[in-house]
């Protein structure tokens, strides 16, 4: 059942995906249509294609493997100066020899060139360039906006798993850590919050005389007072009740902000006194505000920013762990594999369908935040590259035009195929190295 479970995540990551890419194209399609550029093709996914049908100009349709998409727009850039020159004598161009790079660009002149009709004029190239910005701002813009409207959904319709000051149960002794049982023995000491009368259903409203608002401010104070009574106010019943409560001291390690103990100068972990009552908090969703969820969206595009900007230097480092067998940063990058993984684990976990549901929305959501700020990048083929090359083509005009010069050729974006494959290259070996991480030395959402 749960490796049923597992393979349901997975699969529904993978739908997840196929309607993200299919919004990213449609904030292509959308704009290009509007200011009448013909589009051939609205394609989700790539390899063969399962299925497809015709709309007017346009042929919609679902390729096997649902990893990209793209739309084909008449004339992404120029006619290369041989096609100019052969339709202005009657003629089609012909191929002309040359290296690696040159053959390259050739071609892709060539492919944009097969793009274009005699005296078209619905062509991407002829656009103003603001209408160009926009129409290739569209398919991350709707990643941005499908991740704002899923944390809506998770934040304000589901809400944010919260321990209230609420408690669900009281321990009725303390088990010492190093005892392999979870029973209560005759030897074993009374729990503090029992011997002082707490009891589940009350809730707690301060602590050792300071108001508290949450399970964790209550918590800190409790650890913070091992062996000294303090007095908590409970409310029962609608009426407020002090008691005097007396933690236990426990030995516990001491950890960072990441939940990984700290070591001395001798490689060992480090302990501290704290103390415990034997109390449990009960857990609800508190839903926050319709706005908290799109600010959230926003909130975590600086990280995953931070992460795209770093991209190589992470790989580098997620890859290293295959030699050298340290723990993958849990915050580093992910390939669609290791992103299954972790649906998998949601879809599988041992909790209540609810908290399944919001995990898995809390993932599609990121994974939109990462293609909106990956496809802005400012190298081609990404669209971010495409947004730069219209970008440089309208500074090349405006400073034209302000210097009272002729207007300037439009930028042939062509010549940067070179560059574009490299870039391309460079992204398949990332991808492959990552698939292989977390093939080998996947990220958990439970640790190791």
């Amino acid at each position: 059942m749960e490796a049923l479970a597992f393979v349901i995540g997975v699969v529904l990551l993978v739908v997840g995906l196929a309607v993200s890419i299919a919004l990213h194209e449609l904030g292509h399609l959308w704009p290009a249509k509007k200011f009448g550029v013909r589009v051939g093709q609205y394609m989700i996914g790539f390899g063969p294609t399962l299925w497809s049908r015709r709309i007017g100009e346009t042929q919609y349709g679902i390729k096997a493997i649902p990893l990209g998409g793209y739309i084909s727009m008449a004339g992404m850039y120029p006619p290369s100066p041989k096609e100019l020159a052969a339709a202005a004598a009657g003629q089609r161009s012909g191929r002309a020899g040359g290296g690696f790079f040159a053959t390259m660009v050739q071609d892709a002149r060539a492919a944009n060139d097969e793009t274009l009709e005699a005296s078209e004029d619905r062509v991407f190239y002829k656009l103003p360039i603001w209408q160009r910005v926009i129409i290739m701002l569209g398919g991350p813009t709707m990643n941005l906006l499908f991740a704002m409207v899923l944390f809506a959904i998770l934040i304000s319709g589901i809400g944010v798993q919260t321990a209230t000051t609420t408690v669900s149960s009281v321990s009725e002794c303390i088990i010492p850590s190093d005892a392999d049982r979870t029973e209560c023995a005759a030897s074993d000491p009374a729990a503090p919050a029992a011997a002082a009368g707490i009891q589940p259903g009350d809730v707690i409203v301060a602590v050792d005389g300071q108001q508290v608002a949450t399970f964790a401010a209550a918590a800190a104070l409790i650890q913070a007072s091992p062996g000294r009574a303090i007095d908590i106010t409970v409310e029962r019943d609608g009426d407020e009740q002090t008691l005097t409560l007396t933690p236990a001291t426990v030995e516990q390690a001491v950890t960072d902000e990441r939940g990984r103990a700290v070591l001395d100068d001798n490689g060992d972990p480090l302990t501290e006194e704290v103390g415990i009552a034997g109390i449990r908090q009960e857990v609800d969703y508190l839903r926050e505000p319709i706005w908290v969820g799109p600010q959230t969206a926003i909130g975590n595009v600086g990280a995953v920013a931070g992460i795209i900007w770093q991209m190589p230097v992470k790989v580098w480092e997620a890859g290293s762990t295959l030699i050298t067998g340290a723990e993958r940063d849990p915050n580093g990058p992910l390939s669609i594999v290791g992103a299954g993984v972790l649906a998998g684990e949601v879809a599988a976990a041992e909790a209540p369908v609810l908290n399944r549901v919001a995990g898995f929305l809390s993932l599609l959501a990121s994974l939109n935040i990462a293609l909106f700020v990956f496809n802005l990048v400012p190298l081609l083929p990404l669209d971010g590259g495409h947004i730069a090359v219209a970008l440089w083509d309208g500074i090349r005009r405006a400073w034209a035009k302000l210097m009272h010069r002729p207007p300037p050729r439009q930028v042939d974006a062509t010549k940067l195929v070179p560059i574009t494959f490299v870039v391309v290259v460079a992204l398949i070996v990332m991808g492959g190295v990552l698939i292989l991480t977390d093939i080998v030395n996947p990220l958990s959402l439970f640790g190791p």
